[in-house]
């Protein structure tokens, strides 16, 4: 039986390294099916033309646009309709968000449905081989950091099709996302690669489940987050430059045209990481409670704890930061993306080049 289930385990973990490659395979192919949408995309004039009518209208009226009420006798009565203001994080620009990688084009949202189609594919995929490798393993599939990519990148993706499915307007993400992706995995798969083996005793324990899956969580949706400041700041500077007059070269206006507009982005990376922040600080709060139980201590100021906590203070400076008027903007935007290398630090930098209780598995 011994024999059996050795083999059985071991037909399991292959099975997952196969799943694995299939879902990078599919996830090129969302790769380039986004490229085609960007380049269909770029051929479409439709938002551009509408966003320069819209503004044209504005500073022709100098007001918002009426709009007509019916009144009790029967008529009608036109009364100016309040100006809806974005107020973006680096001051107020009434701004319309871009028409989406699409560009409004037909065939560029036919190849941007096809992506989103792929990206399910590869997802359903990877889930399989991560699944595959807690069934060979028979644990939790995050002992060591090879099987925290896969089921890192896993969340990523299931978080940003969630927020599909939630009919949010984020598929201008999933170029970044599918690239992003497939580098996590090539990464994992070239260099984090790890046999299928047992953890050391110390990690026998429910806490690894709740540990280190919040841990897992709370990256990929901080990694969104950090998607969100980057496209920000890029945004930000190029509505800077028309508003100050300036012309900005032929393929940014093409690219950063399309995107949401500034103060779309600022609220969507706030917004994310706001959401998860709490549940970060949950994850600290379980990893120490899990020291005590397995080293008898609940602080011992090893580099993952000291870099954990770096981390939760980086993102409780950017949440106090963007709730205070004097660092809003890119200023905040900056401390965001500070905070998530803190995170990436943590995960490759303290693993590979820090010792301490945390580097029991190796990579």
């Amino acid at each position: 039986m011994t024999l059996l289930a050795a083999a059985t385990n071991e037909s399991l973990a292959d099975l997952s390294n196969k799943l694995v490659y299939a879902s990078m395979a599919v996830y090129t192919l969302a790769f380039f099916a986004h490229i085609t949408e960007w380049v269909f995309g770029s051929r479409s004039k439709v938002g551009r033309t509408a966003a320069a009518l819209t503004a044209t209208a504005r500073a022709a009226s100098g007001a918002a646009p009426s709009v007509q009420v019916r009144t009790k006798g029967g008529g009608t009565a036109v009364l100016d309709k309040p100006k809806v203001v974005t107020r973006s994080a680096s001051g107020v620009r009434d701004v319309p968000d871009g028409p989406g990688a699409a560009g409004g084009t037909e065939k560029g949202d036919l190849y941007g449905r096809i992506a989103v189609s792929l990206t399910v594919l590869g997802f359903l995929i990877e889930a399989a081989g991560v699944v595959s490798r807690a069934m060979s393993v028979e644990r939790a599939p995050w002992g060591n950091m090879y099987e925290f990519s896969l089921t890192f990148s896993t969340v990523a993706v299931g978080a940003y099709l969630a927020l599909l499915a939630l009919k949010k307007n984020v598929r201008w993400l999933g170029l970044i996302l599918v690239t992003t992706v497939l580098l996590d995995l090539g990464i994992a798969t070239t260099w984090l690669y790890t046999a299928s083996d047992q953890l050391v005793p110390a990690l026998h324990s429910y806490w690894l489940w709740i540990h280190v899956s919040t841990a897992i969580f709370c990256g990929a949706v901080f990694y969104i987050g950090a998607a969100g400041a980057v496209l920000y700041l890029f945004r930000d500077g190029y509505e800077s430059h028309l508003e100050a007059g300036r012309t900005p070269g032929r393929f940014r206006t093409s690219v950063l045209e399309r995107l949401p507009s500034a103060a779309t982005l600022d609220k969507f990376s706030y917004r994310i990481n706001a959401a998860v922040f709490p549940l970060w600080t949950f994850t600290i709060v379980a990893g120490a409670i899990w020291a005590g139980d397995a080293w008898g201590r609940y602080w011992g100021w090893d580099p993952k704890e000291v870099w954990s906590f770096v981390t939760w203070v980086a993102y409780a400076c950017y949440l106090h930061a963007r709730a205070t008027a004097g660092w809003k903007g890119r200023k905040a935007a900056y401390l965001a993306l500070f905070a998530f290398a803190c995170w990436i630090w943590n995960y490759y930098g303290v693993n590979i080049l820090l010792s301490g209780k945390h580097s029991y598995a190796g990579v």
